[in-house]
């Protein structure tokens, strides 16, 4: 009798032993994906001229690009023109920018992919000064300002983020080429403090993961009694204006 217990006590031990070393073997297989994707975008967009911008001209200028709040998404291009530097425009004020406003589709965020291809085909057909070009936007477009800005900072001079806020993984995973370029960007963000819509820490959250990543030349603006627009007395500010002329990028 204990000599068939030690038997089936040893066939059952081996058998444990097999099994382990079967379940050890990974079954998984690495494999690498290579296919090409072709994307297509369209965008439709505001664009304003300096009253002296000449196209034969060798003289390059500035460049605002202007990102729009949530209420003006759609087709109707005019909305665009409800808000910041566009509005302005519309009432007769000169700037000496290019200004370029385009228009988010409804039910949509900004997309990276197209403002940027919107910004290299303003720079091909218009005398652009790559080393002048602003970004800014107001709520949706703050958080736009704030995700392009901060994925291609090597593309602007100076960005003004209004009551948005954005992602600091942008940030702390951000490659030594990006992080050298963010330490040169200029940034001036822009809140109320009794925002109801977008809370005023996610600007501060913003600017302070800048600084924590070694930007010097980062602001934040309060308006202490201001809620979601504190953007019309941002772009009536003209000093808005000076501290985007006094930023080239380097």
């Amino acid at each position: 009798m204990r000599t068939i217990v030690s038997v089936v006590c040893a066939a059952s031990v081996l058998g444990l032993t097999v099994s382990t070393t079967q379940e050890m073997k990974d079954p998984q297989q690495a494999r690498t994906l290579k296919r090409r994707i072709t994307k297509t975008v369209t965008s439709e967009y505001l664009i304003y001229l300096p009253k002296d911008y000449n196209a034969r001209s060798k003289t390059r200028w500035p460049l605002v690009l202007f990102l729009h709040g949530s209420g003006e998404r759609g087709t109707n291009l005019s909305k665009v023109a409800l808000h910041g530097p566009p509005k302005l425009v519309k009432q007769a004020k000169d700037f000496p920018f290019i200004i370029v406003s385009p228009q988010c589709p409804a039910n949509q965020r900004w997309d990276n992919d197209v403002l940027l291809a919107l910004l290299d085909e303003i720079e091909e057909k218009y005398n652009v000064d790559k080393n002048r070009v602003y970004l800014t936007g107001l709520s949706l477009g703050g958080y736009g300002t704030w995700s392009l800005g901060l994925t291609h900072p090597e593309r602007f001079a100076a960005i003004a983020p209004i009551c948005g806020g954005g992602n600091l993984i942008l940030l702390l995973l951000a490659d030594p080429k990006k992080v050298a370029a963010l330490k040169t960007l200029g940034v001036w963000a822009f809140h109320g403090g009794k925002d109801p819509a977008v809370p005023l820490v996610e600007s501060e959250r913003m600017i302070d993961g800048l600084r924590k990543t070694g930007c010097k030349d980062v602001e934040l603006t309060v308006y202490p009694e201001a809620q979601h627009d504190s953007w019309t007395e941002t772009y009536n500010n003209p000093k808005l204006y000076d501290w985007f002329l006094a930023h080239q990028r380097k």
